[in-house]
């Protein structure tokens, strides 16, 4: 756990009536039934679903087995292990890193949260499973494996990944063939779960995975490149629509907080505005978009470090201005209308884009979270202020004031959205698989529609898994535990069909934030019931 979250826990006696007012609002209190538990729990046993290679003898979800057994060996390294991104089975390095990165994060910040519920092993194992790989994939200072298979191939394909007979592929990016994102963020990855290992007391493998941290930031800032221009395969999935500058930064700052060497915070302030982190402002966090991430980490540093420069203290209000604007903007609070404030569906679900929209609200509730935490322990309110380049004057002339939030509206809305996930939505629907009575049944995931290999163990081909299992119109053999699905359209209408997988697929990523809220609310909830008995 964090020194801000400590300082929270010590604050608040201060805080806590006005946030218990906040999360019991008559809006949220069917929500406040929900098991946050029950959730955590759920969302942490998703990530067995989705490994890759040879799975161990604590293996909890059965109905999988050992894949991808040869995963690099035509080129002659060892990439076994690892994780799929989704439905699919190709192993795409980016998002699989960002995983890493939002499941160590959370960790952190509520990782006695996560102990005090039974649930840290499970955590660390799924943090490890994927650092795991990436060691394996670092196979020199300048080399990293980032993709095992391919995009196309497999999608042509609706096997079970013990059956898999597409290409297994692997792609590296190197100094010929840059990558500064992948190498960037797996930097940070293994820079936070470095962190997570140490305060656990395995010092040994919290140090190996810093120093191939360090070794990758020092070749993604070395070789710059964008990553999907060297490996062209993952272009159409993958696309670095942001470029690599905000991994850049991202992974300086969790270097500093994992070395606290003065080099990598200076990188962060000296490339500051060149690489947009002072001078974008946006309204998405997610495995491309590292923007408001690094931001709400560099706002953190400016309230909790006390040896900072002036000109370190001037760059870090700079970020500090962007990540409230990124808060402001999810809670509809920035002034000057719809153009500076993120879309909700009618019945107020942030919704960025038709596809997958749910990794941006739970990305967005994880933020909104540990920020709402920082200004609590700090006793600071969110600040959502004007834009200064636009017209922000009303019919009358005058200018538009700032609008003042407390921390404690911004924890509420954070769980009115995960909340929302959990099932207090229109359709009554949870879209974290198995939680609730009514969730998704036909989840867009080749393993879990189709039956077990170890219940069917005659091989199942690409075009039979689409005859026999994908075609079909029932329920899935497997319920995928754990996985937030893609969600509702912007009207909060949701289709539980295979088909329609901009809404039925889950990702990694989209989960991994909610193990951290829920682990906070799970908390909130424990101590609210203590003080009722």
């Amino acid at each position: 756990m964090s020194d801000v979250t400590v300082r929270f826990a010590m604050a608040a006696a201060m805080v806590a009536a006005s946030t218990l007012v906040m999360l019991a609002s008559p809006s949220s209190s069917a929500a406040a039934a929900h098991d946050y538990g029950d959730a955590l729990q759920k969302s942490l046993l998703y990530f067995e679903a989705q490994r890759s290679g040879r799975l161990p003898y604590n293996q909890r979800v059965r109905w999988r087995g050992h894949s991808g057994l040869t995963d690099g060996l035509e080129q002659g390294v060892d990439l076994v292990g690892g994780y799929y991104d989704a439905g699919d089975h190709v192993k795409f390095g980016l998002p699989m890193a960002f995983t890493v990165t939002m499941l160590s994060w959370s960790i952190l910040e509520y990782g006695d949260q996560v102990a005090a519920a039974g649930e840290l092993p499970h955590a660390l194992q799924s943090i490890k499973w994927g650092t795991d790989y990436f060691v394996k994939a670092h196979t020199a200072p300048n080399e990293l494996w980032t993709q095992v298979g391919d995009g196309d191939s497999d999608h042509y394909c609706w096997q079970r990944p013990e059956d898999m007979t597409t290409s297994r592929r692997a792609y590296k990016v190197d100094a010929e063939h840059p990558g500064s994102e992948v190498a960037a963020e797996t930097a940070a990855a293994m820079a936070a779960a470095s962190l997570v290992f140490r305060r656990a007391g395995d010092n040994h493998y919290a140090h190996l995975l810093l120093h191939h941290a360090e070794q990758l930031f020092e070749f993604a800032d070395k070789y710059r490149g964008c990553y999907h221009e060297s490996v062209r395969v993952a272009k159409r999935f993958y696309p670095s629509g942001s470029g690599y500058e905000d991994e850049l930064l991202w992974a300086a700052l969790w270097l500093h907080r994992a070395t606290g060497s003065r080099e990598y915070l200076d990188y962060a302030v000296d490339n500051a505005a060149d690489f947009r982190g002072t001078r974008w402002a946006v309204s998405e966090f997610s495995w491309d978009i590292k923007f408001p991430g690094l931001q709400i980490l560099a706002t953190k540093l400016l309230l909790e470090e006390k040896d900072l420069s002036s000109e370190q203290r001037l760059v870090l209000e700079q970020y500090r201005s962007k990540a409230e604007f990124y808060v402001c903007s999810n809670m509809n609070k920035n002034p000057g209308g719809a153009v500076r404030n993120a879309p909700r569906t009618p019945a107020g679900l942030l919704f960025i884009r038709p596809w997958n929209n749910l990794q941006y609200v739970t990305n967005a509730a994880f933020l909104l979270t540990v920020h709402s935490d920082l200004l609590a322990s700090f006793g600071e309110p969110l600040r959502c202020l004007p834009d200064d380049e636009a017209d922000t004057s009303d019919s009358g002339g005058e200018t538009a004031a700032e609008v003042v939030v407390p921390a404690a509206e911004v924890l509420a809305f954070a769980k009115s959205q995960a909340d929302y996930i959990l099932g207090t939505n229109p359709a009554s629907t949870s879209y974290l698989v198995g939680y609730g009575e009514r969730y998704p049944r036909q989840v867009h995931h080749r393993a879990a529609s189709t039956a077990s290999v170890k219940q069917e163990k005659g091989f199942i081909g690409c075009a039979q898994g689409f005859d026999d299992w994908y075609s079909a119109g029932g329920d899935n053999p497997h319920d995928l535990v754990g996985a937030v699905v893609g969600g509702p359209d912007g009207q909060d209408r949701f289709k539980d069909r295979r088909g329609a997988y901009m809404h039925t697929e889950a990702c990694t990523y989209n989960t991994a934030p909610m193990v951290g809220v829920f682990s906070k609310f799970l908390e909130i909830q424990r101590q609210q019931e203590q003080r009722e008995l």
